[in-house]
């Protein structure tokens, strides 16, 4: 869990900024919207196809 501690003369400005920071490093944002949503088996294997598509193509490209 991110947890940001606030210094006494520091504005919530910039408090807000350093935990913004702190939940992107953490890596929450994407698991988040991983989850949003209920995914059926469908739309996962395709989703997953589509990224190994991708992967295949990035990789003939760059051989």
């Amino acid at each position: 869990m991110t947890q940001i501690i606030v210094g006494e003369n520091e504005g919530i400005e910039s408090a807000l900024r350093r935990f913004k920071r702190e939940v992107s490093k953490a890596g929450i944002f994407p698991d988040m919207k991983k989850h949003r949503h209920f995914e059926t088996p469908l739309e996962k294997h395709k989703r997953k196809a589509v990224a190994r598509h991708r992967q295949q193509r990035y990789k003939r490209r760059f051989r």
